[in-house]
């Protein structure tokens, strides 16, 4: 993934948490001679390693389990924020019209080998986490535990765990900290009118990389 300086984010403990709040990740894998993608929600385990280590499960017939081993490498993409940014935002605009659409965005790589896990005990224990952290907050939180166990133990039968243990992380925020300040503003003053939620989080974003 290209990384201009201006929007590289190397902190790991920044990416981790880009990664916790968007699990919902691209697996990339090379199997049988063709790229593939499978679209899976990921927990990340930061104490497990030290890039930390991706955790999720796969049907039984996901053709991974039979294609991919602890030798193979894949790559994984969380995908973060992102929103068009029309030139109009910008103030500079009005002074020489040389500025040109964008798109801001935030993403993280990860690379590792794979790991699969057909013990129940695991595949249990991971799904009780995922769960955990996607129920937490809710009025009334469904917990794994509220299913009858004969229930459970069939659908364990039917998935294998998968984990990842991170060998390389890549981070790109582009949130318009390459622009002046008053087109920086402009970029959040225009956001804010879109009235949509991927453009407030967006507003949150350029503010926060604001230069």
């Amino acid at each position: 993934m290209l990384q201009p300086p201006v929007f590289r984010e190397d902190r790991i403990e920044i990416m981790h948490d880009m990664m916790h709040k968007n699990p919902f990740a691209s697996l990339i894998s090379m199997q049988e001679g063709d790229i593939v993608a499978d679209h899976i929600p990921l927990v990340i385990h930061p104490e497990l390693s030290a890039k930390g280590n991706l955790r999720g499960h796969i049907t039984l017939g996901n053709p991974i389990v039979k294609n991919l081993d602890d030798t193979t490498e894949v790559l994984v993409m969380f995908r973060g924020p992102h929103h068009y940014i029309t030139p109009s935002w910008y103030p500079s605009k009005k002074e020489h019209d040389k500025v040109v659409p964008t798109w801001n965005y935030i993403m993280v790589h990860a690379r590792g080998k794979v790991k699969l896990h057909k013990d129940a005990d695991w595949i249990l224990a991971h799904l009780t986490e995922l769960t955990r952290r996607n129920e937490k907050g809710r009025d009334e939180p469904w917990a794994v535990s509220d299913a009858p166990s004969d229930f459970i133990k069939r659908q364990l039968r039917a998935i294998v765990g998968i984990e990842i243990e991170i060998s390389s992380l890549q981070g790109i925020w582009k949130t318009s900290q390459n622009k002046t300040l008053e087109d920086n503003k402009g970029v959040c003053e225009g956001l804010k009118k879109e009235s949509s939620t991927e453009a407030s989080v967006m507003v949150t974003c350029v503010e926060k990389t604001r230069n």
